[in-house]
């Protein structure tokens, strides 16, 4: 036993592990170069050098390899909540906040990934309760910045703190995609963007 209680991890469960990652990252790829609907199990296995098989011994199809996605992308926000709940003043919390998430979502891989990921959640209500659930977090945690802010002195008095973060995420999450298709990208986008959200909520 480990020191949580857990189980030691053997040879398999590593090996294992390592091949469920391949199949992922091999997926995530195909999904950039081809589109998601443009892509089968079989182009994913053959990618990731395993039989068909052994993919669906990890994943029974496309919708548990999205549903995997979204569970990474959950573990990737953690360092973002963690940045929202450090006891820093508020206004310097939501000043690195809109740096380090706009460089997040600004690289081109996680633009079109997150396009990929829109239109199938359109149609598949449990994928988009997925990712959805992981937005949620981010806007709670960004939400509760914003009332500290708000409690200081520091931000303005705003009527749903929540639906202000879902609009600053929402606003950082359009310039991204704005980015992508401009030759300066996010760096030449990032003054203006956070000028802009300083002096929506200060007071």
């Amino acid at each position: 036993m480990s020191e949580d209680g857990a189980a030691p991890e053997t040879k398999r469960d590593k090996a294992t592990a390592q091949r469920r990652a391949k199949i992922l990252e091999a997926a995530v790829t195909a999904f950039l170069e081809n589109g998601y609907h443009q892509t089968g199990v079989r182009d994913i296995a053959r990618r990731a050098g395993v039989s068909l098989g052994n993919l669906y011994n990890h994943f029974p199809g496309k919708h548990d390899v999205l549903a995997e996605i979204a569970t990474l992308e959950r573990q990737e926000l953690e360092s973002f909540l963690g940045l929202l709940g450090e006891p820093a003043p508020a206004p310097e919390i939501l000043d690195r906040f809109i740096t380090a998430y706009a460089a997040y979502v600004a690289a081109p891989e996680t633009v079109l990934l997150t396009i990929e990921i829109t239109s199938e959640a359109v149609r598949k209500p449990d994928i988009g309760a997925l990712f959805l659930a992981n937005r949620e977090r981010l806007v709670a945690a960004l939400a509760s910045v914003l009332q500290r802010g708000m409690a200081d002195g520091a931000f303005r008095a705003m009527a749903d703190a929540r639906q202000a973060a879902y609009q600053i995420i929402d606003l950082i999450d359009g310039a991204a995609y704005r980015s992508v298709l401009n030759e300066g990208g996010m760096q030449e986008m990032a003054g203006a963007l956070k000028d802009f959200v300083v002096a929506a909520v200060r007071a």
